[in-house]
């Protein structure tokens, strides 16, 4: 058999389940993961500008970050991504968003061309380039062809985007094979990867393997990780789309059985199917975990693991601010908390906030220094300059222009202390209506002479951008609806990096008590936005009171650094997997 399991136990009947699990059980540490035997991590997605593939927001840094952390930890690990062949950019012009297409070439990126495979697609065979970059134990596996289009081209339920899921699981779980290797593991994020376990499904049965036991087999190796309560739209494609996408490249009839039986009124959530082949499944936070709300086939509320999402120390903490969580015993060499780093934080100091605060701000005038804002005015900022910052995907339900419900107000906050606020975050592609919300917050602050010289709106938000924020600012902003946010992470540079933190009590941010920072809450968003500028004056006297400063960055790190180290979150994932 191709890819044939640790074992073979033969199941003669369904109460024979539970010696199946025991068998993989007793087997499961022995071969767990190898470089032949890898952590395969699929993903539409990864945003990683040092190799080229520039991704659409935090599932993409979640991506790369998670690898960099496998390589640190030594784990045999292989990230499976389509290569997009263009990308956009995001301009402004007159207060306007707009998109412009860049087409780039993995041979610029260090990348290797493998070979070929093949999908099947409205009855063309559709020939992918297989290609490679190898980091010590870890890779990068990418399927791309030249008219791939971009990251989520297309509504999700359009032939294009089916075309590129198919090609990313069928054409993915291929260029393994063609690389000589079987996955331990397969981590789907997210819905559109589910063709790579329904590939693996449809290998094992038709290379002889009982259907019932290969159903099970590649559910117990399967993980889906959900990543956002908010889908943009929930995935969901016609039979119609199946026959001419799907089922050309399925070879097991039984297979391609049990997927028909899935549909509903010719139609099929993705979601539903993803349940149905993963046993195992997670949440990016304690509350996402807790409030995720799927079913599966039989109406059964699916449970998830919590397993929050953790950032790379190496790639998003500051360098002087890194070596001194050493120096002191705070993280160890690959990132985890040690056991002693509450009593090791003593040793941070107002002083060496504001030292390693002025080495920040230097890397974001670097970072700014060919950035204009919306005015077309190069920032450079001093040490004597505070900076509130929102750095975070423009969406509805991360409320990035709350602040602005009263221009009065905030202005009067920032003239208290002369301060800036600086908003950089990317619109998706076609949404029309957040791009004009952007468009009136931008001639809100162009009216007004003093925010237009002290609210700052830098377009093409990007991992550069994100990294000289969370190193040159003083606070972080933070403010989703309360349910809404899965995990997110750019709070967790911001905590690394020394800036205070104001936010609401969602996502990741929830995983501690509310105590822990600047928190924003209330009853009715009036409440809150009352709440976000009583904090933002907080922010601004605890950063002119040495003691005050202390006190708050050492709670913070005390709370969060166990919940925003990527090692952390491998290890859980590692844990929970084997």
């Amino acid at each position: 058999m191709d890819d044939e399991p640790y074992f073979y136990h033969p199941l003669e009947n369904i109460e024979d389940i539970d010696e199946f699990e025991t068998a993989i059980e007793r087997t499961h540490f022995n071969k767990a993961l190898s470089e032949e035997r890898p952590y395969t991590y699929w993903t539409l997605e990864i945003y990683d500008q040092e190799n080229g593939i520039r991704g659409g927001g935090g599932l993409g840094v979640l991506a790369a970050d998670t690898r960099r952390v496998a390589e640190q930890m030594g784990v045999p690990f292989a990230l499976i991504t389509p290569f997009y062949p263009a990308e956009s950019k995001q301009i402004l012009k007159d207060n306007k968003v707009a998109d412009e297409h860049i087409k780039v070439d993995y041979h610029d990126f260090g990348f290797r061309l493998i070979d070929n495979v093949y999908v099947k697609c409205c009855g063309n065979l559709c020939k992918l380039d297989v290609i490679e970059k190898r980091f010590k134990n870890t890779r990068i596996i990418c399927v791309t062809e030249p008219n791939f289009g971009e990251l989520y081209s297309g509504m999700s339920g359009s032939d294009h985007r089916l075309y590129q899921e198919v090609s990313l699981g069928f054409g993915g779980y291929s260029a393994l094979k063609l690389l000589g290797l079987k996955p331990a593991i397969m981590q789907l994020n997210e819905v559109a990867t589910f063709f790579a376990a329904l590939a693996r499904l449809d290998e094992l049965a038709s290379n002889g393997m009982d259907f019932y036991e290969a159903v099970v087999y590649t559910r117990k190796h399967t993980l889906y990780t959900n990543h956002t309560l908010v889908q943009a739209a929930e995935a969901e494609f016609s039979e119609e789309q199946f026959e001419r996408f799907v089922y050309p490249n399925l070879k097991s009839p039984a297979v391609k059985k049990w997927l028909k039986d899935k549909f509903e009124n010719s139609k099929l959530k993705l979601s539903s199917v993803t349940i149905e082949i993963a046993e195992l499944r997670s949440g990016v936070s304690k509350l996402h975990a807790r409030v995720a709300n799927y079913h599966d086939i039989s109406g059964n509320k699916v449970k998830f693991r919590a397993i929050t999402n953790g950032i790379d120390f190496d790639k998003w903490v500051l360098p002087e601010a890194l070596t001194f969580y050493k120096k002191y015993d705070i993280i160890d060499s690959i990132g985890l908390p040690t056991a002693n780093y509450k009593v090791a934080l003593d040793n941070l100091t107002s002083k060496t906030v504001r030292e390693i605060k002025h080495l920040g701000r230097e890397v974001l005038n670097e970072v700014l220094s060919d950035r204009p804002d919306q005015n077309g005015k190069i920032l450079h900022f001093t040490d004597q300059d505070f900076i509130f910052d929102f750095k975070r995907r423009f969406v509805d339900y991360k409320r990035p222009d709350l602040p602005f419900e009263d221009p009065t107000r905030l202005k009067a906050i920032l003239k208290s202390r002369d301060a800036h606020y600086i908003i950089a975050g990317r619109i998706h592609t076609g949404d029309e209506r957040m791009a004009a919300r952007l468009e009136k917050l931008l001639n809100t602050v162009k009216n007004d002479d003093y925010l237009s010289a002290h609210v700052h709106y830098i377009p093409n938000y990007d991992e550069k951008l994100a990294y000289g924020l969370s190193c040159g600012s003083n606070v972080a902003i933070n403010i989703p609806i309360v349910g809404l946010e899965a995990c997110g992470t750019s709070w967790m540079k911001d905590i690394a990096n020394l800036n205070l933190l104001i936010s609401t009590h969602d996502g990741g941010v929830a995983d501690v008590s509310a105590e822990n920072y600047l928190n924003v809450h209330g009853t009715s968003e009036a409440e809150e936005l009352e709440e976000l500028y009583r904090r933002m004056e907080e922010a601004i006297s605890a950063w002119e009171n040495d003691f005050d400063l202390e006190f708050l960055m050492k709670k913070q790190l005390a709370a969060f650094l166990p919940v925003i180290s990527g090692a952390r979150m491998l290890n859980d994932y590692l844990e929970y997997l084997f």
